[in-house]
């Protein structure tokens, strides 16, 4: 029973010794045993495992110590240093399929728009090939519900110039 207790508390500061702790947002303390997030100040690390403490103190000798140090000089914060650890927020596979679905629905949405824009060019040239001929003063005859040639006269002319102008309006913008 002794043997089991000394192992546990010998084992208990090795393992606390591998945790970091930090001050959230929110004020509440984490522990974990990845480094904290990116956002999480400097002064809001509260403890750091014994390897962190000594690469941090290393890297801190090894800087150029000049008293003209400049910002972008100065030795990289550990937390910042192992971003590269922190766990990751966004699962890069669902995050390509996301965007290729997005690529996906713009490229669509881009097609219809070009499809519907020829089609109404297609019926701009053909509103205003017709309304030539409507100015030109050429006879113009049409098929009737009968099957029956019906040559305009000139308040159908009048009429069918009126409903082309309106569509050229409409579909030559």
């Amino acid at each position: 029973m002794v043997v089991v207790l000394v192992g546990a508390a010998l084992a208990f500061p090795v393992q606390a010794q591998t945790q970091w702790k930090w001050r959230d947002k929110s004020g509440r303390t984490q522990y974990s045993d990845l480094p904290p997030p990116a956002t999480v100040a400097e002064h809001d690390i509260l403890a750091r495992p014994a390897a962190a403490v000594k690469r941090a103190a290393a890297a801190a000798a090894s800087a150029p110590s000049t008293p003209f140090m400049t910002a972008s000089a100065a030795p990289v914060p550990v937390a910042a240093a192992s971003g590269a650890f922190a766990p990751k927020t966004v699962d890069p596979e669902l995050e390509a399929k996301r965007k290729k679905a997005e690529a996906d629905q713009a490229a669509k949405q881009k097609a219809e728009e070009t499809k519907i824009a020829s089609a109404k060019a297609e019926n701009c040239d053909r509103a205003k090939t017709h309304m030539r001929t409507l100015d030109s003063g050429v006879r113009i005859a049409r098929v009737n519900e009968k099957g029956e040639r019906e040559i305009l006269d000139d308040k159908q002319r009048a009429d069918e110039s009126k409903r082309t102008r309106d569509l050229i309006a409409a579909e030559c913008k």
